[in-house]
């Protein structure tokens, strides 16, 4: 027969066991379904994102969504333009792009010469930044004239900050809305990734400045 100390000391293991398996049930849940960090790797977003900002990701934003099929079971809103979303990148669904929403199911959208119209009319970009001079004719590439092309049903249109070195839906299409893992939100941490982790140079790189801001 178990001694009181015995008896005592499984107690104490199976509460703390109890504790982890609710502590990691609810970091699952908080991440599937309320908030989820996320590290910018490129400069496709620059100059309002810049590499090594890690950003809290809103996920309830655009309602609850079924755990890998994608499917919503409560439904809040859409993106909107303007929205600066993390999705399941089309072509690989295994990796996360981040881009700003530029128009939505039923909208036309047509690009000449950089300026982006959006059924007919031009889009007030206020955040597109052009660092090449150049237009690259359609004959080219879609970079800088594309369309016009209307966006279908459940699907949203990106393009990032960075309208001249961007690999956005102007190269490979729509975003589908169930593909949409939900909208940045803010800043918690930043520095610059290309310096080593361990070094000083990495903590002198932290970007004080930045930690914090909410994301437009």
């Amino acid at each position: 027969m178990a001694s009181h100390s015995q008896q005592s000391k499984k107690s104490v293991v199976r509460e703390n066991v109890e504790a982890i398996i609710i502590a990691v049930l609810l970091a699952l849940f908080i991440r599937t379904f309320i908030v989820q960090a996320f590290k910018i790797p490129s400069g496709s977003m620059l100059p309002t994102l810049q590499i090594g900002d890690h950003l809290l990701v809103s996920k309830f934003i655009y309602g609850v969504k079924m755990p890998f099929t994608g499917t919503t079971l409560i439904s809040i809103t859409d993106p909107e333009p303007n929205d600066i979303v993390v999705f399941q990148y089309p072509k690989d669904p295994s990796l996360d792009y981040i881009k700003r929403v530029i128009a939505v199911a039923g909208d036309t959208v047509e690009i000449r010469d950089k300026k982006i119209f959006i059924n007919g009319k031009p889009f007030e970009d206020k955040h597109g930044v052009f660092r090449d001079p150049l237009i690259h004719p359609a004959s080219m590439d879609t970079r800088d004239n594309y369309g016009p092309v209307k966006v279908p049903e459940h699907k949203i249109f990106c393009m990032g900050d960075n309208r001249d070195n961007s690999y956005d839906g102007r190269f490979w299409g729509f975003v589908d809305l169930s593909a949409v893992r939900g909208k940045a939100w803010a800043i918690y941490w930043s520095w610059d990734v290309d310096l080593p982790l361990f070094s000083l140079d990495r903590l002198q790189s932290i970007r004080w400045g930045r930690i914090g801001d909410i994301v437009h």
